[in-house]
């Protein structure tokens, strides 16, 4: 059940979550965006919400509504050095997934 629930996150978070994740990792991403990033994610993967997840599509719509706005607010936020490094990383990860047939 979680391992679906993680799943289906990552797949609505898209690219700009993958550049986030790399983002969080760079010393000189600024340590507000980092606290907001680690903030998004505990609050996604939380079992503490605003709307139970016990209520199927409701539980789920407001963790795909605050991904949908957090994700995109935070990713606006980085410094151009920061995302053109974490872009990067994110092309050779997916760049490897490729390779081998993964994806």
């Amino acid at each position: 059940m979680w391992m679906a629930r993680i799943w289906k996150l990552l797949k609505t978070a898209g690219r700009d979550g993958l550049v986030l994740l790399h983002a969080l990792r760079d010393p000189h991403t600024p340590r507000g965006l980092k606290m907001g990033i680690v903030a998004l994610g505990l609050y996604v993967l939380s079992p503490i919400d605003l709307v139970p997840d016990i209520l199927m599509l409701f539980g789920w719509a407001d963790d795909f509504a605050v991904l949908m706005f957090g994700i995109p607010f935070l990713a606006r936020r980085l410094p151009d050095a920061v995302r053109a490094r974490a872009e990067e990383g994110v092309d050779r990860w997916m760049a490897r997934w490729r390779a081998s047939g993964r994806v």
